[in-house]
């Protein structure tokens, strides 16, 4: 799992996707953060985890940044070579979901400059920015998660982004509809909803039940992507 880890992690930097990506999320960041905090005097940076742009960009970025981890490997054949080798395909999957949430860590890493500078001014929401920036990278990764299990069912990329951002806009929606209805049927959508568990992470709450939930949520979507992975192996004999 390391040698497919580290050998992902260096595809991402010696293409451009990962300069890209890291600089495009920093300037839609950095055009944010002057607008809400800079230009306003504001010195409340919570808005990187609450604002619904923020978060619209996330899902792409991350539909993008998995959209070639998987399915690049099945169009150039690289994918059989893989499958045939020592390593199981639990080690290839992780490892290569690895290499992704690094990059996405290193992205949100960066961000972290825009709450020291108002700190310098107002240091009144310091539990809620770090409580925002577990649910951040508890949210991301599970979106992360969810491109890789749609990079595994294609060999298009585009499609494989195509099917990612569906996967997850349809989940941001039922976040949305559920407050909506009413009764078992609300209950049971704000449950599996990603976005319903994450305002308590803004509100400074470190709810362990919520943690759980996304830790859960990457499992079975990893889980599921061996699956495929499997039965495609095994059907082609």
């Amino acid at each position: 799992m390391n040698a497919i880890f580290k050998k992902e992690l260096k595809s991402y930097f010696y293409s451009p996707i990962a300069y890209v990506l890291i600089g495009l999320f920093l300037l839609v960041g950095s055009i944010l953060f002057f607008v809400f905090n800079l230009a306003s005097a504001y010195a409340d940076t919570r808005w990187i985890f609450m604002n619904g742009i923020f978060i619209l960009v996330l899902m792409i970025f991350s539909s993008v940044l998995t959209m070639r981890i998987l399915a690049e490997d099945r169009k150039n054949g690289s994918e059989v070579l893989l499958l045939t080798s020592p390593v199981n395909i639990v080690s290839i999957v992780v490892g290569k979901y690895l290499a992704a949430l690094v990059v996405f860590l290193i992205m949100t890493a960066i961000t972290f400059v825009y709450p020291l500078i108002t700190f310098a001014f107002d240091a009144q929401f310091t539990a809620e920015i770090i409580g925002g920036y577990i649910g951040f990278i508890l949210l991301g990764a599970s979106f992360l998660s969810v491109g890789v299990f749609a990079s595994s069912l294609t060999e298009n990329q585009v499609v494989a982004v195509i099917t990612s951002f569906v996967m997850l806009l349809i989940m941001w929606i039922i976040s949305g509809v559920s407050g909506y209805l009413g009764g078992t049927l609300a209950k049971v959508l704000n449950w599996i909803s990603l976005l319903s568990r994450y305002d308590d992470f803004n509100r400074g709450i470190l709810n362990f039940g919520s943690i759980v939930y996304y830790l859960s949520f990457i499992f079975v979507m990893l889980f599921l992507t061996v699956r495929v992975i499997e039965k495609r192996r095994w059907s082609q004999g």
